[in-house]
């Protein structure tokens, strides 16, 4: 059988050494991402001034991934982009080798292992959790049973003080009109089993924090998926003050990240309630709205803090011009300048919007010690020459084993910061 490359129409995809087992490719050939635990042989590829994942398996699973991952892609699940599938490959004496599925790389995107240089602590695994439960619910409210819940199988994604979870690994999955209360429940317990097996893991090799009990972590994704799911899809029954209740309930989804695209409220019999169900509901009201009124695609709780930000200079700058108006302000004099500020060798750290929220962080605990109104230029200049130099670079780490992740975050920077800080302000356009 000769080699067969469906998904993208990429001519370059075929002077990769596919005659070669994937665990054997030559070091100059990829990227040294941190890579999570996988039952496949994975490996990071340099492919036109992009990174793609490239995972052996056997062709059937291959195709069926992929296609997989093309129809979450469609309908709108947070998931890896599928690339390609390599089929037919054979070694130099002809001997079969397996399938390879293909994947765009993730940008700033880490396995959960890999966040950590030291000991992961309950509160930050709590968030991971929360993140997986969030990817959990979109996906069953999509249809889509994941077979195969766990940690290892998500990317994450810093957003703001939270992160986003990705699908990465949908060769167990299976899509669905609609889920039976017994798919959804067997997928939690898989999860709860999955999490819990993990954290064990993690415990054995002192990469866990003493306080953290395995268990009770586990038993957290159980409570916020009953509590998220509830809320999303919970028939209510009023029959007083039913344009308050449906406000306070479209609200309330707004607060948990989901936007409302249409209410079904159907009259009870005596005809004085109404029953209120959301029909149609997605995840990302804040990130939507600020993309529309800036062409901003950034993370849910990234989107919230800087509509914030967004509001507060409209409210103090801006306020008789109209919001889409304002916006563009903001973007010009706010969020752009502030992201142009940081030297050049530093833009790989973190990704624009999260740079963006952790200044205003810092602006914040500046103030609060100087106990004076921080401008903009100088939270900027303090935050890239004390903070972002330490930071491990989350766009890449290229050229960086996993085990170096903590060396990195601790290394100490080459470029004189007080240069830097002078740069900055240089550079940095009158916000204030």
């Amino acid at each position: 059988m000769a080699l067969q490359i469906s998904g993208a129409v990429e001519p370059a995809l075929l002077e990769l050494p596919w005659s070669i087992q994937l665990e054997d490719w030559p070091a100059d050939r990829l990227a040294a991402l941190p890579r999570g635990i996988s039952r496949h042989v994975v490996r990071f590829v340099r492919y036109e001034g992009k990174v793609l994942a490239v995972k052996e398996t056997i062709a059937p699973i291959a195709h069926r991934e992929f296609f997989m991952l093309r129809e979450l892609g469609r309908l709108g699940a947070p998931c890896v982009v599928p690339f390609a599938v390599v089929d037919g490959r054979t070694d130099a004496n002809g001997e079969e080798l397996p399938a390879a599925l293909i994947t765009e790389h993730l940008q700033f995107s880490l396995p959960y292992r890999a966040l950590f240089s030291r000991a992961l602590r309950e509160e930050t695994l709590g968030r991971l959790i929360d993140a997986l439960t969030v990817l959990l619910v979109r996906l069953h409210l999509l249809g889509f049973y994941w077979g195969d819940v766990s940690l290892s199988n998500a990317l994450f994604r810093r957003d703001a003080e939270s992160f986003s979870a990705y699908l990465v690994d949908a060769e167990t999955g299976d899509m669905h009109h609609d889920l039976t209360p017994g798919q959804r429940a067997y997928d939690i317990d898989l999860a709860r089993t999955n999490i819990i097996g993990e954290l064990f893991d993690l415990q054995a090799g002192d990469e866990l924090d003493e306080t953290v009990d395995p268990l009770t972590i586990g038993d957290r994704i159980q409570s916020r998926y009953d509590e998220l799911w509830d809320a999303l899809t919970q028939t209510e029954t009023f029959d007083t003050n039913i344009r308050l209740h449906v406000a306070d309930r479209v609200r309330a989804l707004n607060e948990l990240g989901f936007d409302v695209a249409e209410i079904d409220m159907t009259e009870t019999a005596d005809g004085n309630a109404l029953t209120i169900r959301p029909k149609v509901v997605d995840a990302g009201h804040h990130a939507r709205r600020l993309w529309r009124l800036t062409g901003l695609d950034v993370q849910e709780n990234q989107a919230r803090r800087m509509l914030n930000d967004l509001d507060e200079y409209r409210a103090t700058s801006a306020e008789d011009e109209d919001e889409v108006i304002a916006a563009h302000a903001w973007l010009a004099a706010v969020f752009e300048p502030t992201v142009r500020a940081v030297p050049r060798e530093f833009r790989r750290k973190l990704e624009p919007a999260q740079i963006f929220h952790e200044v205003l962080d810092h602006r914040w605990f500046l103030s609060e010690e100087q106990r004076r109104d921080v401008p903009m230029h100088e939270a900027v200049a303090s935050y890239v020459k004390t903070v972002l130099p330490n930071r491990p670079d989350e766009a890449a780490v290229l050229g960086q084993e996993i085990e170096d992740l903590e060396l990195l975050a601790h290394h100490e920077p080459a470029t004189d910061t007080d240069a830097i800080s002078a740069w900055t302000i240089q550079n940095f356009k009158n916000l204030d």
